[in-house]
């Protein structure tokens, strides 16, 4: 189904939604969206955002509708063949949806008001930019959407197998472990922490010796272990699900070297973390590990509530 009207009523509801611009990042975003839709049995959309400010200018250096209407056109079929050959791939059914407006604010809507599963986008658009840049399209998407994200680097060759969950305990961890359940059910979770002395810097400059200072460290490692095992059981989860691990360090810089040294396909944590409280922000570590992680990215914006 192609439409270009502005309300996402074309959409099915829950369904597993792909944003595509036809480059190779997006093939690879639309190839992984059709396996979760496949394996969550939900309906996949492929939609398409024609830039209204872009289809304006077009206009007024075209001067009549036609050929504007048969660039529309195209830009459908191109997407129904798309549809087309992934009917045999999604039971519950693949619809290709083609919209005008602001590519930001038209994805955030239809994924919100269709009660999205997921988002799925490329890290990589039109002109093979390597790395997702903060500021872009995909960021400013990440910060606004209210359902998943998930930002799709790697081939959809098979289902998650390795999924590196960062845990820094604030209220977006419990969600987002549950999450992971939904679209990594049968990946061996990697559990982190990482976690620093609190007040290190300030209790040596007051004089307070090493083995204070270690003592206070073992200490913190110690009540963070029992945390993320609480958290694990909260879940459900058996000893073979997942495994814990603590660093000490800078989070950022640490999810990242860990997803790559333990070959996650996959790193899953939340919106926001530890001291983030407006809406419209993106978490400092989240958006690191969006823009430097060499695996595909699940942001989730679901929070626990007290």
């Amino acid at each position: 189904m192609n439409t270009t009207a502005d309300e996402p009523r074309s959409l099915p509801p829950h369904a597993v939604i792909a944003a595509t611009d036809f480059s190779v990042g997006a093939d690879l975003a639309v190839q992984r969206a059709a396996r979760l839709a496949r394996e969550q049995a939900c309906p996949l959309a492929l939609l398409h955002v024609l830039s209204q400010d872009w289809l304006s200018t077009l206009q007024q250096w075209l001067g009549n509708r036609p050929p504007v209407e048969h660039l529309i056109a195209d830009v459908q079929a191109a997407l129904q063949r798309e549809a087309d050959a992934l009917v045999a791939e999604v039971p519950q059914g693949v619809h290709a949806c083609v919209v005008a407006g602001h590519p930001v604010q038209t994805l955030a809507r239809w994924a919100g008001e269709g009660a999205a599963r997921c988002l799925v986008l490329g890290a990589r658009g039109q002109g093979g930019v390597q790395r997702l840049l903060l500021g872009t399209t995909a960021e400013r998407l990440l910060r606004k959407a209210q359902c998943p994200v998930l930002v799709v680097r790697q081939s959809a060759a098979q289902p998650y197998q390795r999924v590196l969950v960062p845990v820094d305990f604030s209220p977006w961890s419990a969600p987002t472990l549950a999450l992971v359940d939904t679209m990594a059910p049968h990946a061996l979770v990697e559990l982190l922490h990482v976690y620093t002395v609190p007040f290190e810097e300030k209790l040596r400059f007051a004089g307070v010796d090493d083995d204070t200072i270690a003592h206070y460290r073992e200490r913190t490692r110690a009540q963070a272990h029992a945390r993320l095992l609480a958290l694990a059981h909260e879940q459900g989860w058996s000893p073979s699900r997942y495994r814990v691990h603590l660093r000490e360090g800078d989070a950022a810089p640490a999810v990242v070297r860990s997803a790559q040294e333990w070959g996650c396909d996959l790193v899953a944590l939340g919106k926001h973390g530890q001291g983030v409280a407006e809406e419209l922000l993106l978490g400092s570590v989240t958006k690191h590990v969006v823009a430097e992680a060499a695996c595909d990215v699940l942001v989730s914006p679901a929070a626990q509530r007290v």
